[in-house]
């Protein structure tokens, strides 16, 4: 019988398992909370929200997802698109309730989406030559 080999995780398998994840848009990396659905990263920045500079410019991203054991280990990273998702958009309409569920200690309750509207960025990062690495440490 031959001993099974350890893959690396998959972008889906990495971003679905990690709370947060390093997203760099041209200014170094900071760490930020997200959804992956879709196929896709979703983050919201801007006004109450986290603060992710370069968000309202960047057309590309690097994103790398760390080992939940020791924050040190990269075990996935990848290059992404970067769309804005404006309000009102079909986009805007499915992703942003599950953003809203997923938000900890919202501090305005059921009127959180209302105000991403208002004051926020509703960001898409959708992977492009995607980079797998396993086990790799970040510098």
């Amino acid at each position: 019988m031959m001993p099974a080999m350890h893959q690396p995780p998959t972008i889906d398998d990495a971003a679905r398992r990690s709370g947060v994840v390093w997203v760099d848009l041209g200014r170094g990396p900071q760490v930020a909370w997200h959804l992956w659905h879709d196929g896709a990263l979703w983050l919201v920045c801007g006004g109450r929200e986290q603060d992710l500079p370069g968000s309202g410019t960047a057309e590309r991203a690097v994103v790398s997802i760390r080992s939940k054991q020791t924050q040190n280990d990269v075990v996935a990273r990848f290059e992404a698109q970067v769309s804005r998702v404006e309000p009102g958009s079909k986009a805007w309409t499915s992703v942003v309730p599950l953003l809203h569920e997923k938000r900890l200690n919202p501090p305005d309750g059921e009127a959180q989406p209302d105000r991403w509207a208002r004051e926020s960025l509703v960001l898409r990062l959708s992977p492009t030559q995607p980079r797998l690495t396993g086990r790799s440490p970040v510098s």
